[in-house]
C-alpha cells in the first residue's frame, strides 16, 4: 500500500534505541567472517611450517606473557623445539600446563617433540612459551618477533601478534 505524499512515518525514540543494537549486530555479523578468514603469518624452513604465532596483551611488566604457535612437520624425520628467543622478554622459556589432582602447574619443558607428518600446537592449556622478565608491556595490536630453535631445522623467526587479554586463539581463525 502506498502512503500519500503528505503522510510521514514516525518512530519513537524508544524504538530507535531498540533498533540501534540490532543494526550494529548485523554490521558485526557481516565483518566477523572476514576477520576469521584473515591470513596467518607463516614461515617455512626445511620440512617445518610455523604459523599463527600470537600472544596476549599484558597489564604492565610484572607478570609473564605467553607465546602460542602452530608447528607442522611435513617431513619424514622427527624434530624437536628446544627453545625460544625474543627481544621482549629477558627470560623466554618453554612450559607445559600439567593438571594433577585438580591442581594446575606449569613446569619448564626442556624440549617439545615435533613428530614427522604431524602438527603440534603451543596453545592455552598445553605447551606454551612463557615470556618472563618483560622488557615492556605488550599492547593489543602490536607485534614482536620470536625465534624458535629446532634441533634439526635450526632457527625459525616469526612475527607474533599481540591480541586482547581474553583471546583464546589466533586472530586469523586457525586454532593454535
Amino acid at each position: 500500500m502506498e502512503l500519500p505524499p503528505t503522510t510521514s512515518l514516525l518512530i519513537s525514540k524508544d524504538a530507535c534505541n531498540m533498533i540501534k543494537p540490532i543494526i550494529a549486530g548485523l554490521g558485526l555479523a557481516a565483518v566477523l567472517p572476514a576477520l576469521a578468514l584473515a591470513e596467518c603469518a607463516e614461515v617455512s624452513q626445511g620440512d617445518l611450517s610455523v604459523r599463527a604465532a600470537w600472544s596476549r596483551a599484558t597489564i604492565g611488566t610484572a607478570r609473564p606473557a605467553v607465546f602460542y604457535v602452530t608447528i607442522q612437520n611435513n617431513g619424514s624425520t622427527d624434530d624437536r623445539l628446544t627453545g625460544i628467543e625474543t627481544r621482549v622478554a629477558g627470560m623466554p622459556m618453554l612450559h607445559e600446563t600439567v593438571t594433577k589432582d585438580g591442581v594446575a602447574s606449569m613446569p619448564h619443558a626442556d624440549a617439545i617433540d615435533i613428530p614427522a607428518g604431524k602438527t603440534v600446537s603451543l596453545a592455552p592449556g598445553g605447551y606454551h612459551g612463557m615470556l618472563m622478565n618483560l622488557e615492556a608491556e605488550l599492547k593489543e595490536g602490536e607485534s614482536f618477533p620470536v625465534t624458535l630453535q629446532f634441533e634439526k631445522a635450526g632457527e625459525v623467526s616469526i612475527d607474533t601478534e599481540v591480541l586482547p587479554i581474553r583471546a583464546r586463539e589466533a586472530a586469523c581463525g586457525v586454532a593454535p
